[in-house]
Order: C-alpha cells, then structure tokens, then sequence
C-alpha cells in the first residue's frame, strides 16, 4: 500500500513532476469552483501549496500582519 510519507518523499525528489501535479491540482480546483465537484475550490489550494506559494507570499503577510 502507497503511504503519504512514500508519496511525499517522491514528489521531494521530482520537482517536474511536483509542479505537473500543482498544475493539474490548480486546474481541476478552478473548474471545481465552476462546478459542484467538490466545495470552494478546496483542490485549488492544494495545488497552489504544492507549487509553493506560501513561501513566495508568507513575508508579504507577516510584514502587514506586524503593522
């Protein structure tokens, strides 16, 4: 049986393969939000936490949340 951490660790050695999957996560939750497949999007922000955009965003947001 497949565990998260086995899935985890593969996508932390195939960074191609990580951002094909942000990708398709990113698509399939924008048209979730057109759609009812699943509710708000929730499949959209998994695939932008795969992409990294945390990392990218999380100073902007520590910095106003200091002011």
């Amino acid at each position: 049986m497949i565990s998260i951490e086995k899935i985890r660790k593969f996508l932390d050695f195939n960074p191609k393969t990580r951002k094909a999957v942000g990708i398709v996560l990113i698509i399939v939750g924008g048209l979730s939000i057109i759609t009812p497949f699943t509710p708000v999007g929730f499949l959209l922000i998994v695939g932008l936490e795969l992409l990294g955009i945390r990392y990218l965003l999380w100073d902007k947001i520590k910095s106003r949340l200091r002011k």
